[in-house]
């Protein structure tokens, strides 16, 4: 299958693509680089020993974007590509709404009229906001605080009005909950700009001893230990998710689910449904910060600090809809997570070396 594969050099856009690449797949990745690397792209065509296209360009270019799926020709799309920092988006909620509602409109306009109708959209978990009730399933109620997640929410409302619309669609929402790790082979992993906006990278920094001690904001929840808790997942699980996405907007079925066949979905598609991506186990900021400390050797310091607005004390999945429409359940724990993340980082200090160090894809 022909696929094409948006911000494919960021973190989770560049593992997906190795999995892609080792399934067989030709795969064609559109990118700017504004928040990632080339030299992970030509690390992946390391790691698959395979080659893929490239094109570097801003997704809310319409012109680019039609020309682009007019050459490429794809079977399906794996959408990546949009801003993610939740501060951030708190200061540039204009920035956020153009690059991510606009960014896909600009895509999808383009698809539909080279006929591609096959989509995964990367969407997270902050759609859910404070939750009600745990685990969360698919069905809990959607609401957000920031505009990032209100990005994410609005594009998952556009995608379930075009399903609705013409039934040719086959879209799948994969809502994350807290990615985590990096390969197997510590060539690519997470490497984020200026201070890190998540919990593992920040305590691989500390490990690394890119910075002093981890601040854990909150002691007082009502979890076990008094701090936060999250799903963490880890990316190369994440990768495979969405191979299994691919194949699901395909028509191919996951376990208990009857299929329309292995040649695809023909003129009437699957429609939009969402699909919870976590372990459904819940970590705490203290357990996260022990096992990196076991995986790594090192002692992590920490700051105790108090909550920070918006943080909820605990969200972690109801997995169980992937399992059965999918096929697809996390294999890797907490130590997996861990130990490829000190691996990717004791490896790569300082990130990715410069382009002129390892050359671009």
């Amino acid at each position: 299958m022909r696929i094409l594969i948006t911000g494919g050099a960021g973190y989770i856009g560049s593992h997906t693509l190795v999995e892609v690449l080792k399934a067989g797949h030709a795969a064609h990745v559109v990118d700017n680089l504004d928040n990632a690397s080339p030299v992970a792209l030509a690390r992946v065509k390391q790691l698959a020993n395979r080659d893929f296209g490239f094109t570097r360009a801003d997704i809310r270019d319409a012109g680019a974007m039609a020309a682009l799926v007019a050459e490429t020709r794809p079977e399906a799309v794996i959408h990546f590509a949009g801003l993610k920092a939740v501060g951030e988006s708190v200061a540039d909620p204009l920035g956020y709404f153009d690059n991510n509602v606009g960014g896909s409109l600009a895509l999808l306009r383009a698809l539909r009229a080279a006929d591609c109708r096959r989509f995964v959209f990367s969407s997270s978990a902050t759609v859910y906001g404070d939750p009600d009730y745990l685990p969360i399933d698919e069905s809990h109620p959607r609401r957000t605080t920031n505009p990032y997640g209100r990005s994410k929410l609005q594009i998952e409302g556009i995608l379930e009005d075009l399903a609705a619309s013409d039934p040719s669609w086959s879209i799948a929402l994969l809502r994350y909950f807290n990615p985590v790790g990096a390969h197997a082979s510590g060539r690519i992993g997470e490497d984020p700009t200026g201070v890190p906006n998540n919990l593992m990278p920040f305590i691989a920094q500390v490990a690394v001893g890119r910075r002093p001690a981890l601040n854990v904001f909150g002691t007082d929840y009502p979890t076990p230990d008094g701090t936060g808790v999250r799903d963490y997942i880890h990316v190369s699980d994440l990768a495979r998710a969405h191979l299994a996405a691919v194949d699901w907007t395909a028509g191919r079925a996951g376990e208990g689910e009857t299929g329309v066949g292995e040649t695809g979905v023909g003129e009437t598609g699957r429609g939009c449904a969402a699909f919870n991506l976590g372990t459904g186990q819940g970590t705490s900021v203290l357990e996260m910060a022990r096992a990196f400390g076991a995986a790594s050797g090192r002692e992590i310091a920490v700051n105790l600090a108090p909550r920070r607005p918006g943080d909820v004390a605990a969200c972690y999945a109801d997995a169980g809809r992937a399992a059965v429409e999918l096929g697809w359940r996390a294999e890797l724990g907490l130590a997996e997570m861990c130990a490829s993340t000190w691996h990717w980082q004791s490896q790569n200090p300082g990130g990715y070396p410069d382009e002129g160090a390892e050359g671009a894809a």
